[in-house]
């Protein structure tokens, strides 16, 4: 057991020592109690109490209540970028620094918006100071581990969890005949003979659509013997950026029907459900019907989502999980953390039941946003691959259907995401 001092007992602190630490803690305000114990202990006070103790001075937030400017001054303790200085066995205070990146309190701060209404990653303090890439706060933890001998947390495995984002489930198959005829006529008027011709094989029925990917997604699982996690877009009305077949499609259905038997499923919430309110639950309920499955889980379409409305409607409508913590304009650690962890609702000054699983690589960012080549991305989903196994995390990536198709374009990926299987999760 762990005993961690403090003259202070806040919720802020409760929460983030059991959130690092988890239940292998004990927190106490008696100084007779922490000089008595003879086993590891961290003090977190303003002054040290004894020669044998892990002395960490508190730089003060986790005292506070509400939402305030912090300044950030970035230098480094054993090799590692952290920030929120103080003096003690090591030079800043890891539980209010750990808690500012894991509440994402600095989301709450006045920040820009990018293109799509949400919160830049360009904001942030670990793409400003260059640690996005890292999960920071898993690796302040092995260092302190360091200094408390003694103290033997619970142990922890790596966790490789494959999910994917069903946008758009059919390219051609099951569309509106009226969407097919434009579509037909915009290739040709495009000298695009390829999609014209893959159009008429398709609708011919001579060859499966080419976004119909599930079959070889589905070998992959069971020849690596995989457990993922699909979210599906549940749509009641077509929008701009919710381009799926409408959920009342019946080719849909039995889709979804199909994945939801072999796996697990979750929501994946409209874009237009992010301003339209109402639609969330109804979202939820409608899938629910189709599946025939509770609905706990959850990934934000374009992961839109502000905090800490987005969160608190989440909670409000039955989601116990959500699956969004990252960004949509590049990869990397958006909470500087590979664990799930609870969500701390900073207005309310409370500790919510929504567990977030924070994810780092999706390869769409590494295509679209980071412009990079299959070869570069197969190179960056190996590093987050590595960086999260050092720590014993739970590696989360995020692939689309259509972008594993059979299709020219998108062959270096399929092939990039097989062979990255291949490496790191053979069958034994």
């Amino acid at each position: 057991m762990l005993l961690v001092y403090t003259s202070h007992i806040g919720t802020r602190f409760k929460y983030i020592l059991q959130t690092l630490f988890g239940k292998e803690t004990e927190i106490t305000e008696s100084k007779e109690k922490f000089l008595q114990y003879e086993g590891p202990k961290i003090n977190y006070s303003v002054e040290r109490i004894t020669a044998n103790e892990c002395w960490i001075q508190p730089y003060g937030l986790l005292s506070e209540t509400g939402i305030s400017q912090q300044p950030i001054s970035i230098f480094e303790y054993a090799g590692l970028k952290c920030f929120f200085a103080g003096e003690g066995d090591i030079s800043f205070d890891i539980f209010s620094a750990s808690f500012y990146l894991l509440s994402r309190y600095e989301e709450y701060l006045p920040h820009e918006l990018d293109e799509y209404g949400r919160y830049a990653h360009t904001n942030s303090i670990a793409y400003k100071k260059n640690f996005l890439d890292i999960p920071l706060v898993n690796l302040w933890i092995m260092e302190i581990q360091k200094i408390l001998p003694g103290w033997k947390p619970a142990p922890r495995e790596f966790v490789f969890i494959p999910t994917y984002d069903i946008d758009i489930a059919y390219s051609y198959l099951h569309q509106p005949v009226w969407k097919n005829v434009l579509g037909f006529f915009r290739d040709l008027l495009k000298s695009d003979l390829d999609k014209v011709v893959e159009r008429g094989n398709v609708y011919s029925g001579r060859k499966k659509d080419p976004f119909d990917t599930f079959d070889w997604i589905d070998q992959l699982h069971q020849h690596y013997q995989l457990h993922p996690i699909y979210f599906f877009l549940t749509i009641i009305k077509r929008g701009e950026y919710d381009k799926n077949l409408l959920a009342r499609s019946k080719a849909l259905q039995n889709l979804y029907k199909r994945l939801s038997l072999q796996y697990s499923a979750g929501l994946h919430p409209s874009w237009q459900s992010g301003t339209e309110e109402c639609l969330l639950q109804k979202e939820i309920n409608l899938l629910q019907r189709i599946i025939q499955k509770p609905i706990h889980l959850s990934r934000n379409h374009y992961l839109r989502f502000t905090l800490p409305h987005t969160y608190r409607r989440l909670i409000q409508a039955g989601i116990t999980d959500d699956y969004s913590m990252a960004y949509s304009s590049i990869n990397g650690f958006r909470a500087s953390y590979a664990l799930p962890y609870y969500w701390y609702d900073i207005e309310k000054e409370e500790l919510t039941a929504l567990q977030i699983h924070p994810f780092c690589y999706m390869e769409a960012n590494s295509f679209f946003e980071q412009k990079y080549s299959a070869a570069e991305a197969a190179i960056e989903i190996q590093h987050y691959h590595d960086a999260v196994k050092k720590v014993n995390g739970e590696f989360i990536t995020l692939f689309h259907n259509h972008f594993l198709t059979e299709q020219e374009q998108w062959m270096p990926w399929r092939k990039m995401y097989r062979d990255f299987l291949e490496k790191n999760f053979h069958p034994k």
